[in-house]
């Protein structure tokens, strides 16, 4: 399965869970989550999306560190069956 695939099941759970699925492009800061997972009530999160199996690159690493730092949820996700959970347990917050 494609990276694009899982990007594109996330943007559909996102919107069913009554949320906003942001494609996150920062400009001259590389290594951002690919999503930012906003739902109902004011909970943000950030998502990376990979391919099955792969493992964020030591740069994505250092910026997941920073931003939980920083207090938000950030999760890496590279199965469609993951998506659902991770939904769960960033609305519970």
């Amino acid at each position: 399965m494609r990276e694009k695939t899982i990007e594109k099941y996330l943007t559909k759970a996102v919107n069913d869970f009554g949320g906003m699925s942001l494609k996150f492009i920062s400009p001259g800061f590389d290594g951002v989550p690919d999503r930012l997972v906003l739902l109902p009530k004011g909970v943000i999160a950030f998502v990376e999306t990979k391919r099955p199996g792969e493992k964020l690159r030591p740069l994505q690493v250092k910026r997941k560190s920073q931003l939980e730092a920083l207090g938000f949820l950030v999760y890496c996700i590279d199965s469609v069956e993951k998506i659902g959970g991770i939904l769960d347990e960033i609305q519970a917050t």
